[in-house]
């Protein structure tokens, strides 16, 4: 998601650049909401630099999906499907209106919280994802919360992005094994491959 607990409830704030494919240099609205905090043009370009490989066709989870940064760079970038998970109405209904305005049919956004909607998992398997974004708002230590729930929700070779500040703990468990990491002054980032 995009929050750490800076900004303030109220207005449009600014806007955030689809970095990268067919969607490259689309504007999205960052609303002015506590804690709303887009991952980094830098960020995402070392990101999508290391899944480029596997992107294309991939059906990508976003949750607590905010700004929609990583969603709808994904979906520019060839994913097959991007799930956008977002409580906040307000963001909710940005992100659908981003989602109608750029044409990405292959976008869904869905007003929920995260917790809740993972602790229903799918009853396909071929309702499971291959990518999921977890950038859960810094201050709420929702990490290990939502990593419990997980395993049911992706694919025995998923890939898991990881977004959290540098001094916290968020590491998912024995399943995954570090692929990539890399970290700013405000963020540590990873990316992570389930182990079948």
């Amino acid at each position: 998601m995009n929050r750490s607990g800076r900004g303030q409830k109220g207005g449009a704030q600014g806007q955030v650049r689809i970095i990268g494919g067919d969607l490259r240099g689309s504007k999205l609205p960052v609303p002015d909401r506590e804690g709303l905090r887009p991952t980094s043009d830098r960020v995402r370009e070392t990101l999508f630099n290391w899944l480029q490989p596997m992107l294309a066709g991939s059906r990508c989870l976003d949750l607590f999906a905010g700004s929609g940064a990583l969603g709808f760079e994904a979906a520019s970038r060839g994913a097959g499907e991007v799930v956008m998970i977002e409580r906040d109405r307000e963001l909710a209904r940005s992100l659908s209106d981003s989602a109608k305005r750029l044409k990405t049919s292959n976008v869904r956004v869905l007003e929920a919280d995260a917790l809740r909607w993972l602790s229903e998992p799918p009853a396909a398997a071929e309702q499971r994802f291959d990518l999921v974004f977890l950038d859960p708002p810094f201050g709420a230590d929702l990490w290990s919360g939502v990593l419990a729930k997980l395993d049911a929700w992706v694919k025995d070779d998923a890939w898991l992005y990881l977004e959290a500040t540098p001094q916290a703990s968020a590491r998912p468990d024995g399943g995954w094994q570090l692929h990539r990491q890399g970290q700013t002054r405000d963020v540590a980032f990873s990316l992570w491959r389930r182990s079948a």
